[in-house]
């Protein structure tokens, strides 16, 4: 039972100790042209133009959908089947609406197709089959992610350095010097 115990409570320290040393990553899942989809007759410049594309977003889209569909569960870019397809081009085919030579298809064939944005750079979408005239044509600029805030100034009334941001040192090393201690009193008892 003890060492059960002094397991447990040394696998919780250790999973404390990664949970504030970990920095939060945050991704973005945009889906394209909001609640009109992956569609003819939208604009998808004046859709993306307030928008910040960053390294490690996604496009997702919801063409077709019925209300009835939990659209939580479903993190693709949805398209009709063998209608649309989502192509990435290059900045001149875009312009042209050209499909012929895709850099890449991201039409998975299931109707649902999801794009990583995970490369800092310039992406063209265009819709084949003669969409992109009507207005199926996406371009978007993915930057890195700002730096984080720096943090304000410490009083000089405040608790020492160490003591800060949210007990990352301290917390840890209580956890750590009790699980210590549950292992040498395990041991001389």
């Amino acid at each position: 039972m003890r060492g059960t115990l002094t397991a447990t409570v040394g696998v919780f320290a250790a999973v404390m100790m990664m949970m504030m040393v970990v920095e939060e990553v945050n991704a973005t899942r945009f889906t394209v042209g909001s609640n009109m989809g992956w569609t003819t007759n939208v604009n998808y410049t004046v859709w993306a133009q307030d928008k910040h594309f960053y390294n490690g977003d996604w496009l997702l889209g919801l063409a077709g959908m019925s209300e009835s569909w939990n659209l939580s569960l479903l993190p693709q870019w949805t398209i009709s089947m063998n209608q649309m397809n989502v192509l990435e081009v290059n900045k001149t085919d875009y312009e042209s609406c050209n499909s012929d030579h895709p850099l890449h298809n991201w039409t998975t064939g299931a109707g649902r197709d999801v794009v990583p944005l995970n490369v800092t750079r310039h992406y063209y979408f265009v819709s084949g089959k003669g969409f992109c005239y009507g207005g199926m044509k996406l371009a978007v600029l993915v930057k890195n992610p700002p730096p984080p805030p720096s943090a304000s100034p410490v009083k000089s009334d405040s608790p020492p350095r160490w003591f800060l941001n949210g007990g990352q040192i301290v917390l840890p090393a209580v956890l750590a010097i009790g699980a210590v201690w549950d292992v040498l009193l395990q041991v001389m008892w």
